[in-house]
């Protein structure tokens, strides 16, 4: 890192700071009792400017595309193959944006979902983030090779807090390289409960310098999962130009209608049949053995 982008970044940081501090609660506009983010009339604005698509789901709007934000995830470690087609077979059903699992049911995920538009997404550094970059590059590409298209990769928090911010930009970019020249999306989990907010800005800022397409908030196996302060805190650092990812935690449609309104693109979660049935106002089934969440995780 050169340091003209270290001092960039070091002014981001006390930026973010200084304005998580003052942030006022979020309002909601007169007209429609909405976000005041989510506003149809102010949303107007954007799309007469040429914008062509939003990444934003209004409080209280039409839940239509909701399943189309959800990675249906399974990650737990007891897992089994029944369990995996399960999940595949709900995601065909449903129109889920990815199955997100491990490693080992890439391959399996990826030959029973050939369906346009669901994509199988794996984990790297999962979920300690504690592993070497050479690493994750090699579970990166091995994921892709069994048919991965998204890699959510876990960051070396621990170097983040020592303040290596080389070491952390270096880490996320041996996933981020691999998944460009495949043509993968990347996503990287900076585990928000782990980090002051300072922190979480750096993770932020370093996953855009590296090129990552998404940051994300939590494995769902950390302290904490994702809340509305850090979806709103991580999209002002990124702007728009990449996604957010929010996940831990998120087990019902009111969840995801007020992290999408604080600023994520997709959403992480087990309990995505749920979330849908509950969007479209229909009676929620009983959950199925896929979507069974761990005692201790946050998914």
């Amino acid at each position: 890192m050169q340091p003209v982008d270290l001092q960039r970044l070091i002014q981001i940081i006390v930026e973010e700071v200084a304005a998580a501090q003052s942030a006022p609660a979020p309002s909601r506009c007169a007209c429609h009792a909405l976000l005041y983010e989510c506003c149809p009339d102010r949303l107007r604005g954007v799309l007469d400017a040429g914008a062509t698509r939003l990444g934003l789901h209004a409080t209280g709007g039409a839940p239509g595309g909701v399943a189309s934000m959800i990675d249906h995830t399974l990650l737990k470690p007891d897992a089994t193959r029944r369990d995996i087609e399960a999940l595949c077979r709900e995601a065909a059903e449903y129109r889920f944006a990815s199955v997100c699992v491990n490693p080992t049911w890439v391959a399996l995920c990826a030959s029973l979902l050939q369906l346009p538009g669901i994509k199988v997404c794996s984990v790297v550094g999962f979920p300690l983030g504690a592993t070497t970059p050479d690493t994750k590059h090699y579970e990166t590409r091995r994921a892709i090779f069994d048919g991965a298209r998204e890699i959510d990769m876990v960051i070396n928090v621990g170097a983040l807090k020592s303040g290596e911010l080389r070491v952390v930009e270096r880490d996320i970019e041996a996933v981020t390289v691999p998944c460009r020249e495949a043509g993968a999306l990347s996503k990287v989990i900076i585990e928000a409960a782990l980090l002051a907010d300072e922190e979480k800005v750096s993770a932020c800022a370093l996953s855009k310098a590296a090129g990552a397409d998404y940051v994300k908030t939590s494995t769902g196996f950390g302290p904490g999962g994702a809340t509305v302060a850090d979806v709103a805190l991580m999209r002002r650092v990124v702007g728009p130009d990449i996604g957010v990812k929010a996940a831990g935690g998120v087990r019902d449609y009111e969840a995801v209608k007020n992290l999408v309104g604080a600023g994520a693109s997709r959403v992480g979660a087990s309990a995505g049949v749920k979330i849908v049935q509950e969007a479209k106002g229909g009676a929620v089934a009983p959950a199925s053995t896929a979507g069974a969440t761990p005692t201790k995780s946050a998914y």
